[in-house]
């Protein structure tokens, strides 16, 4: 019984960092997925967000495949949606576990909304509310271009 509640709870943890993982600072201090900027600019050098011929409705699409998967304990569709980076840093089956638990705790209808893109070339900071989970709303979520398809990139 012990066995069963730590592993529950390593995952609920593990699914709270997976879907929260979107820091200012990665684990080993590089920032390689990350759009670079200024740290100081002024209105007019900000990135404008931009439209849908270089990816954005596809990006926010993507967004709200990877969170409803997640939500609805669809570990296949979620883990593909991962950058390639990020699927050789987390284990399939433990992140198998942690949309499950996330499923089990949560549901299934909580769908990305107010999705907000700032994307520069391959790269994107994602902005976007989880339907009555606010403690879930993400602000400059990254993900990445990879080939034709974005993929969730903060791990």
């Amino acid at each position: 019984m012990r066995t069963r509640t730590a592993t529950a709870t390593l995952a609920a943890i593990a699914a709270l960092a997976a879907l929260t993982a979107c820091s200012s600072n990665s684990s080993d201090g590089s920032d390689d997925a990350k759009p670079s900027r200024p740290a100081t600019t002024t209105e007019a050098e900000q990135p404008a967000t931009t439209t849908a011929p270089d990816g954005t409705a596809e990006l926010a699409a993507a967004v709200q495949d990877y969170t409803a998967a997640y939500f609805k304990g669809d570990a296949k569709t979620a883990y593909a949606a991962l950058s390639k980076r990020c699927a050789g840093r987390i284990d399939e089956d433990m992140y198998a576990a942690t949309v499950e638990q996330a499923k089990a705790d949560y549901g299934p209808d909580h769908p990305a909304t107010d999705v907000k893109a700032d994307v520069s070339g391959d790269l994107a900071r994602v902005s976007y509310k989880v339907k009555g989970l606010p403690k879930f709303d993400q602000q400059a979520q990254p993900w990445t271009r990879e080939g034709d398809a974005w993929k969730y990139d903060a791990c």
